[in-house]
């Protein structure tokens, strides 16, 4: 990807940090935030969902295009969902734990809370919720973080409920899960402050991390989304959707930038040419008997091909805009967006069955010169129609520059397009939900995690990358548990950040282990009754047997602890049997005498004590 001047571009960014918060209960209900397993539900339920007015009498854009494709959504129904997820029953008051977590992240975020919340509904009719929107509301506005590239301005904080999980697509339409649906999210939307991709990364960094602090927000894949609006100069703002990692933002942003410079080159190009798009017909005719596969396949189902000629386009719709994506693409992407499977373009063409003399007579149908571009779509009837028209409108906005849109991350830093951006149409008042008066008199800042390693490395004497890996980690309130309880902190550390990694990595299910079952564990590890070689013993029978108590997950593994009598006497024993060894090599015999030592004891002695006894068992004999 080429270097670009992002200053003299005029690059401006800004970006929407959403944020599950690990509450009890959800946002509107009594339903528990634990995620389930497709295979786990117990029932479904089917909708249909179409757009309605806005309180003004209008309709949204996005929504209205959302629903000219003809679906059916199927939801997942668990022994946890309740009536409010199904949309059968009224939602309940907002949350009071995911409102207080809510009021902990307006302190760090220094945002100036309202002083009174109303719950409004934002329109959604892809099928992500049963009720056809999201319920949403205000928490605070203007605050600020600091970045190496300046402050970045935070626009607002909001408080809403999770989107239903995606978990297929079918010939009908989509299934849903709705386990996700209505789990606490805090949505963080920046002002357009950002400059530069590394400082988009660095303010994703920086907000992630205030977020963490916390200690009460969900962890792991798909529990943090981000999504990045991105403009230049000449450009159009674009929002771009579902970016997953912390890379993903700055590559994103490059990428974006690349798109619009390219795209605005082609508009220079086209103005220049006078291009124009044509209209569009049918060209059933000129593919009667082609040896395309894919055009082939649609006729003989009953289709047509559908066509739109793209005047002095000529070389320009095959133009490169971001790796492997071409204008071409854009078209593409908006006729499958009404079902095609995408469109053949006369730059490609002659290929995929199509010969010299279709592309010929494709161009004498619509009347095209080599100057020009053809496009065409082959699919059912309807489908064909719909496609086409919208490949043709995509195409008319090629020579205006870039279009303002929704558009969906792909794993390679590119985008495609999703939708138009949503309007002020698609909110409008909740009237079921009373409005809430935020009590900011009774947050407690949180300890940032930049701080608590701080913390960590001066109080309980971690080396500081361990207490790095502990701050971040998923677990540091266990940690503090475990060191008020008196256990050791380096024991703490060492479990929660290595130990339980490493089991992780042996396909052991450290999941399924509770805090009570590692604190436990740690306890009578930092106590002797079980020593440090048998402690992962113990948590992989926890993990196996999660109905016993550590004391007894001790014995079962057979790691319970030994008197140093009996230690010595074990070790005793090796060195005796070894005498010759000794008497010859002296320490020199140590390494392979304490691997037997330790056998011996099967785990039941720590290895310091093991080693100990063994250099003096050898020094008598030596």
């Amino acid at each position: 990807m080429s270097d670009y001047d992002y200053e003299e571009l005029g690059l401006v960014a800004g970006l929407e940090i959403h944020q599950q918060l690990d509450t009890a209960t959800k946002l509107f209900c009594d339903s528990p935030t634990t995620r389930r397993e497709p295979e786990e539900a117990e029932r479904e339920l089917t909708r249909t969902l179409h757009p309605t007015k806005s309180e003004l009498g209008e309709l949204d854009e996005a929504a209205l295009e959302e629903s000219r494709v003809d679906r059916e959504f199927t939801y997942l129904a668990y022994d946890t969902t309740c009536l409010v997820e199904e949309d059968e029953e009224p939602p309940r008051t907002v949350d009071d734990e995911a409102l207080s977590v809510a009021l902990q992240i307006a302190d760090l975020l220094d945002v100036t809370v309202v002083d009174q919340a109303h719950v409004m509904r934002k329109l959604v009719i892809d099928g992500s919720n049963t009720s056809g929107f999201q319920r949403t509301l205000l928490v605070g506005q203007d605050g600020a973080i600091e970045t190496s590239e300046g402050s970045v301005g935070i626009e607002d904080l909001m408080l809403e409920e999770e989107s239903a999980q995606r978990i297929e697509e079918t010939d009908e339409g989509v299934v849903y899960g709705l386990d996700r649906l209505g789990i606490p999210l805090v949505e963080i939307g920046t002002r357009p402050d950002i400059r530069s991709p590394e400082q988009a990364r660095e303010a994703a960094e920086r907000i992630g991390m205030l977020l963490r602090s916390t200690g009460t927000v969900k962890r792991g894949l798909g529990t943090i989304r981000q999504d990045v609006n991105v403009s230049i100069a000449e450009g159009a703002r674009v929002e771009v959707k579902g970016v997953q990692n912390l890379q993903g933002i700055e590559d994103i942003v490059r990428g974006e930038v690349q798109r619009q410079s390219e795209l605005l080159d082609i508009a220079d190009e086209l103005h220049a040419r006078d291009a124009e798009v044509g209209e569009t017909q049918e060209v059933t005719d000129v593919f009667a008997d082609t040896d395309s596969g894919v055009i082939g396949g649609a006729l003989e189902s009953g289709g047509k091909v559908t066509a739109v000629p793209l005047y002095g386009f000529d070389g320009l719709v095959g133009r490169e805009i971001q790796e492997d994506r071409r204008l071409g693409t854009e078209l593409s992407d908006h006729a499958k967006r009404h079902g095609a499977g995408g469109i053949f373009h006369t730059d490609e063409l002659p290929a995929y069955g199509v010969t010299e003399d279709e592309v010929e007579a494709l161009r004498e149908a619509v009347g095209a010169s080599d100057d020009d571009a053809v496009a065409i779509v082959a699919a059912d009837p309807e489908t064909a129609d719909l496609a086409i028209d919208a490949a043709a409108d995509r195409a008319e906005t090629a020579i205006e520059g870039v279009p303002e849109e929704t558009r969906d991350a792909n794993e390679d830093g590119t985008t495609r397009y999703l939708r138009p951006l949503p309007g002020a149409a698609r909110m409008y008042p909740e009237t079921d939900v009373p409005p809430v008066e935020p009590d900011v008199t009774e947050v407690e800042t949180p300890e940032l995690l930049d701080e608590k390693v701080d913390r960590y490395v001066d109080e309980f004497a971690l080396d500081r990358g361990l207490a790095e890996q502990v701050a971040f980690g998923q677990r540091f309130p266990l940690f503090e548990d475990a060191v008020a309880r008196g256990i050791d902190p380096t024991l703490a550390a060492t479990t929660l950040e290595s130990t339980l990694t490493e089991l992780r990595r042996d396909d052991v299910p450290v999941g399924n282990l509770t805090d009570e079952h590692l604190l436990a564990t740690l306890e009578l590890v930092d106590s002797g009754e079980v020593p440090q070689e048998g402690l992962e013993d113990v948590l992989t029978t926890l993990v196996e047997q999660p109905a016993l108590s550590a004391e007894e997950a001790a014995e079962e593994a057979g790691v319970g602890g030994v008197s140093e009598a009996e230690v010595r006497e074990a070790v005793a024993e090796v060195v005796e049997r070894n005498a010759e060894q000794v008497e010859a090599e002296g320490m020199g015999a140590f390494s392979g005498l304490m691997g037997e030592a330790m056998g011996a004891l099967r785990g039941k002695a720590s290895g310091d004590l093991v080693s100990e006894v063994l250099r003096e068992e050898i020094q008598k004999r030596a």
